[in-house]
């Protein structure tokens, strides 16, 4: 067999970085990425990150603390004093959950491991047309970032931004997991609870309304189970 090209996956622990995993496992060997940034979920988040990562067989690890995103605050991930509010899929605008600039920063990490290791791909789950709206989710953004990377790299060095799941609905990415067997049932997704899912938070809400509109039972346990659709 010949040997397999190297990417670099970002893996938050959710369930779109799990989808997004897999599809890389499939033709890749990957070295999987996590940043700790001061989430309120970061201890189960991590959690999640081992237990997939063990999962897929991944031939790198490495996990990042970057807490100067929590101390810029801003967000109502990182800011304690900041409510995480209650889902509401019609809401327009940017949520207080996003983190501002966030993927840039994991971004700048993962290009710099990958210039490193030899990677020439780095995956993530970014999700544009069901997402919560996050600015830095666009395919636009890492269209951008990719010349980025081809500006402030060595001349030799090949690093491509791939974003599998950007044109995905939640349903979609939901059939495609089971479909290739990521391990949904080892993913976290809650912005407020480490032991039980809230079910009420935005990223829970999208979550569950994936899982119904995919008519596949979601794994893991709920505080609460609304009906999103």
């Amino acid at each position: 067999m010949p040997k397999r090209e190297l990417a670099v996956v970002l893996m938050s622990g959710g369930m779109d970085s799990c989808v997004s995993a897999a599809i890389a496992a499939q033709t890749y060997d990957i070295a999987a990425l996590h940043l700790n940034y001061g989430q309120r979920t970061e201890r189960r988040e991590l959690r999640a990150f081992n237990e997939i990562a063990d999962y897929l067989h991944a031939q790198k690890r490495l996990v990042v603390n970057i807490e100067h995103l929590a101390a810029i605050g801003g967000s109502s991930l990182t800011d304690s004093s900041i409510e995480v509010p209650t889902a509401n899929l019609q809401r327009k605008g940017i949520p207080t959950s996003y983190v501002p600039f966030r993927n840039a920063n994991f971004l700048s990490i993962a290009v710099s491991w990958a210039e490193v290791i030899g990677a020439t791909k780095i995956f993530i789950g970014a999700v544009e047309e069901d997402s919560s709206g996050y600015p830095d989710c666009r395919k636009s953004f890492y269209d951008a970032f990719n010349k980025v990377i081809r500006e402030g790299t060595k001349p030799e060095t090949s690093i491509e931004i791939i974003t599998p799941l950007i044109d995905m609905t939640k349903a979609q990415i939901v059939k495609r997991g089971v479909e290739i067997g990521a391990p949904l049932q080892l993913t976290w997704s809650c912005y407020k609870n480490e032991d039980i899912a809230c079910g009420v938070c935005d990223s829970c809400a999208l979550r569950l309304r994936g899982f119904a509109q995919a008519g596949v039972e979601d794994p893991i346990p709920y505080k609460e189970k609304p009906a999103y659709i």
